[in-house]
């Protein structure tokens, strides 16, 4: 691909956080679940990861309880300060974050007015650095009082998320533009409500449809209250969305693609972009889909893995412009809210970020009206049921040395690309 970037002048560049995942200190149902798993999740490492090349390096790290503690995580919420200071020193206009909800309505009702101060200090740093902040309003995480509620499948789930929400845009819509509502429901439904592999650990095709449902549902509600609230800000959604094609042409492979992402690409995901400003785009995965049950290893997904991450998942920047040509069609601004690759070593970030921005250009060039990009991550942080084993950030973390950040030579691959653009 052509390292020759043009990008219009309003382009937002950053890199993308969450709360969860970088502040430390948290209690919500993420916090406590892994207090209750963390042991299991060290015992089983060796069968989940042991066929990574990377099992070697990784391995007393993958095997310890702590590693799946998020605890201080990278201690981003005294530190923030510092982490903008690096985002502005790599050439960053726009940073994407998260508002942790159990900090500002630890209990129901109950709104925390130092942590909604805490909020108003991220903003104005990101303000005074000429970043602009980009907002997620839920990024996984749950109040314990919510879940124990029922979740989202509570009566008055939509109730109680729509006066959080109103709250967070009444407090900072002055400064802030853009507001991402979600950020991946289809990836939460699947991981909490079908696969069972992270909270509330149900296993329920059915309850994870009516999961799906009822979050499209109070999306688009929060949608209109916000519109109705402050016109002129722009709302919207993320969501993760895998370059599907079939492994050849014979029709049931083509039928069994096509169902399969239906589901895996949100069934829903029709409704969200019918209420939004901006279309949030999170693009990690590739998948050729061949229906074979008689060829027990590749009878599912039928990647070719010409280069893979840490984590085993297949870099395939192609995917980057067939996704964004068919968002395309809806005509709505795209944002790459994420996209990014674990590389402890940095040996393929560089290739990783080059290539899928050349692919966005082009895709560009053909109509696709994208208007930012996103990486993933700022920083090395705590990535979920996996721990803090996976690398994605543009900035190293030493955890083992006071949380000491290191920038990468890829960062400044990058930082490269947006002063050309």
């Amino acid at each position: 691909m052509s390292d020759n970037f043009r990008f219009p002048k309003n382009f937002l560049w950053g890199a993308a956080t969450s709360a969860h995942q970088v502040e430390g200190g948290n209690h919500n149902d993420w916090s406590e679940w892994e207090s209750a798993n963390a042991e299991r999740l060290a015992a089983e490492a060796e069968k989940n990861f042991g066929h990574l090349a990377v099992w070697p390096m990784i391995r007393e790290q993958a095997t310890r309880p702590e590693n799946y503690i998020s605890g201080a995580a990278c201690d981003h919420y005294h530190r923030f300060r510092e982490d903008f200071d690096i985002a502005k020193s790599l050439g960053h206009n726009a940073h994407r974050f998260s508002i942790e909800w159990s900090r500002i309505e630890p209990e129901e009702g109950k709104f925390d007015e130092k942590e909604i101060e805490h909020y108003r200090e991220v903003i104005a740093a990101l303000r005074e650095r000429g970043m602009e902040p980009f907002v997620t309003l839920w990024h996984y995480t749950l109040p314990v009082w919510f879940l124990a509620r029922g979740g989202w499948l509570a009566g008055d789930a939509q109730e109680i998320f729509i006066r959080f929400v109103l709250r967070m845009v009444d407090e900072y819509k002055n400064d802030v533009t853009f507001w991402c509502i979600y950020n991946e429901p289809e990836t939460y439904a699947r991981h909490g409500y079908l696969q069972g592999n992270r909270p509330p650990e149900v296993k329920n095709i059915i309850t994870s449809y009516r999961v799906l449902r009822k979050l499209a549902h109070i999306y688009g509600e929060c949608y209109l209250h916000i519109k109705k609230s402050v016109p002129r800000l722009q709302v919207g959604f993320s969501e993760t969305i895998v370059y599907f094609e079939p492994y050849n042409q014979l029709p049931h492979n083509i039928l069994f693609m096509k169902l399969i992402k239906w589901w895996r690409n949100n069934p829903f995901l029709s409704l969200y972009i019918a209420h939004s400003d901006f279309i949030g785009l999170q693009y990690y995965f590739h998948s050729r889909i061949r229906f074979n049950p008689w060829k027990s290893r590749y009878w599912f997904q039928c990647n070719e893995n010409k280069s893979v991450n840490d984590l085993g998942w297949e870099v395939y920047p192609e995917g980057m412009y067939h996704v964004l040509k068919e968002l395309g069609a809806w005509k709505k601004p795209i944002f790459i809210t994420e996209n990014g690759i674990a590389d402890a070593r940095d040996t393929l970030r560089t290739d990783f970020i080059k290539n899928h921005i050349s692919f966005v250009q082009k895709a560009m060039s053909e109509g696709a009206d994208v208007a930012g990009y996103f990486h993933w991550s700022l920083l090395d942080n705590f990535e979920w049921n996996l721990g803090f084993w996976p690398r994605f950030g543009l900035v190293a973390v030493d955890y083992e040395n006071a949380l000491e950040r290191k920038i990468r030579p890829s960062a400044y691959e990058y930082k490269k690309i947006i002063e050309q653009a």
